[in-house]
């Protein structure tokens, strides 16, 4: 650990899987996404504690092994290491015909990271006055696929159906859009120490990820309308008839990493993670309220329509 630049290492160990989105990876035979998602639903986890990935391992069951699947899996988790600047150093190969159908597989991943003692998020000093800075994301991510997918069926459309919403790509070509690995923006901006508090917005949506990181007795007043919802959100929402605050609870709705920094900092934290490739926007700020952390969102009328 001292080899790797750590004085006083503290380490850190996720997991986590992909859900039903692997549904439309078998069902399409694109399965180089769902790799880069593994290590990213891991790895996302690891830096909203201010921890720097140092390796990956993963867990992959099926009836059958297909190689030419496995390698494709395999190939996306590599890429997925490779932008999370952590190693891919193993895993498990699992036959069970038994317990899956033919052609379905399954997916574990496991992540440790390291942090210098002192330097783990959440800080103690997060208080009403602070800003929540919201990161763009790539798309659904890998939460919330039961419910597409009943959606998509209920529609009757196809993976290989024409996007209404995307001119360029198919339905599963967009579904399947793999989840945004936040890793280095992060760590850049945790590093300058302008970082108090980050949260994965993964399955809750923000109201149910970004409580878990703030103190009792503060409200994250969030603004819907402060930032530009992807385009398969509203046909979601629209063609599955949910509601916009449902839509919140399950989706990131294009919110897929939220970030809590002092009001001083806010201008500066902004411009790290923007030279870093992130879209950033400023999408609320903590108020002083009673009881248990939580998020109140403002969804402007006509909003995911």
């Amino acid at each position: 650990m001292r080899a790797a630049g750590f004085t006083d290492p503290v380490l850190v160990a996720t997991t986590d899987g992909v859900g039903t989105k692997l549904k439309i990876a078998i069902e399409t035979g694109r399965h180089h996404g769902v790799g880069i998602d593994l290590v990213a639903m891991c790895v996302n986890d690891l830096v909203v504690q201010g921890a720097e990935p140092l390796f990956f391992l993963d867990y992959f069951a099926t009836a059958r092994l297909c190689v030419d699947h496995a390698a494709e899996v395999i190939a996306g988790m590599a890429e997925g290491c490779r932008i999370a600047g952590c190693a891919l150093v193993g895993g498990e190969t699992a036959e069970m015909p038994g317990l899956y159908a033919a052609g379905d597989y399954d997916l574990a991943g496991f992540a440790v990271g390291a942090a210098e003692r002192g330097t783990l998020l959440p800080r103690p000093d997060i208080a009403p006055g602070d800003v929540v800075l919201g990161l763009a994301s790539s798309g659904v991510h890998a939460n919330g696929f039961s419910l597409v997918r009943r959606i998509v069926s209920e529609a009757g459309l196809g993976w290989s159906s024409a996007c209404s919403w995307d001119g360029e790509r198919t339905v599963g070509e967009v579904l399947l859009e793999p989840t945004r690995i936040y890793v280095a923006p992060l760590l850049a901006a945790h590093r300058e120490g302008l970082i108090k508090a980050a949260a994965h917005i993964t399955g809750g949506g923000l109201p149910g990820n970004l409580p878990r990181v703030l103190p009792e007795g503060v409200v994250a007043a969030i603004n819907a309308a402060s930032w530009p919802v992807p385009p398969v959100f509203a046909w979601l929402a629209r063609t599955g008839g949910v509601t916009a605050q449902e839509m919140l609870r399950v989706f990131n709705c294009g919110i897929g990493m939220a970030v809590v920094v002092g009001p001083a900092d806010a201008e500066r934290a902004t411009s790290i993670l923007s030279a870093q490739g992130e879209k950033v926007f400023r999408i609320g700020t903590l108020v002083a309220g009673e009881g248990p952390a939580r998020v109140e969102v403002s969804v402007p009328a006509g909003w995911l329509t």
